[in-house]
């Protein structure tokens, strides 16, 4: 009989710890997992909405991550519809992140798809990669799934998410609230201005209501930004951050290359 995988954001948030998570959109080789595991990342954000990443391909790179203890959870096109939300986590994810989640409305629809009756109305299946593909009684995957292996993340990357973040956060079932940096500050019209009032304002908005009701907040968007990442996590309570994704660390890496063998040169 299968045990549900350990959800490492949970893991993390019940011992006040930041989770980080790398970002895959680009390789589709699970090797990536490894290197992801190695480096000493939390959890994978496997990214269906800016990328050409199959459902086969986001379940591989699930599978490799709960084969070697690290989360994997798939962040959905907007508007997907539930059935690709329900194979997303059938084939292997420990969670769904829902982008541009406008209202309570939307919060309360990310997880009743997640979540099995009674607290959503998710189907059933056997065989899941979250117990091993062993052979589990249906009580037992409704309990463990619907507490350990159905995390709820919502993007909050709008003007009106700001406006009804106190009602979306006191939504029961949901987990954590994503901001989506570039998006947001676009919505905010201070385009990639992270350090502006408008934006900053938001985000310790998003901070308040994630206190009130118990959820975690989380940050994506803003790289190697340590001023910025300090002052999200140390004083707004950040508990789980998207540290970087595959395309950007291969574009960073490849240009210092390229500029460490064109400095040796010149000098030569």
């Amino acid at each position: 009989m299968g045990t549900i995988a350990a959800n490492s954001l949970q893991l993390c948030a019940a011992s006040k710890k930041l989770c980080t998570a790398f970002g895959i959109r680009l390789v589709t080789n699970p090797q990536i997992v490894r290197l992801a595991k190695n480096a000493g990342f939390d959890s994978l954000f496997i990214d269906l909405e800016y990328s050409t990443l199959s459902l086969d391909q986001a379940s591989a790179l699930c599978s490799a991550g709960l084969q070697i203890g690290i989360t994997p959870f798939v962040r959905v096109p907007y508007q997907c519809g539930e059935g690709l939300v329900q194979r997303v986590l059938d084939g292997g994810a420990l969670g769904a992140i829902f982008p541009h989640i406008h209202n309570k409305t939307d919060a309360q629809a990310a997880v009743s798809i997640s979540k099995y009756p009674p607290m959503g109305r998710r189907s059933m299946t056997g065989q899941l990669p979250a117990f091993g593909l062993n052979a589990t009684p249906i009580s037992k995957v409704i309990e463990e799934t619907n507490a350990t292996g159905s995390s709820v993340v919502l993007m909050i990357e709008t003007r009106e998410s700001i406006d009804n973040i106190d009602e979306i956060a006191a939504v029961p079932g949901v987990e954590v609230l994503l901001v989506g940096s570039n998006d947001l500050s676009i919505e905010l019209e201070v385009a990639g201005q992270f350090k502006s009032p408008e934006f900053r304002g938001a985000l310790e908005a998003v901070s308040k209501a994630c206190k009130k009701h118990g959820r975690v907040m989380g940050l994506a968007g803003i790289y190697e930004t340590p001023e910025l990442q300090n002052w999200a996590i140390k004083e707004l309570g950040v508990g789980y951050i998207l540290g970087q994704q595959d395309s950007g660390l291969l574009a960073r890496s490849t240009k210092e290359v390229v500029h460490d063998l064109d400095t040796i040169a010149a000098g030569m």
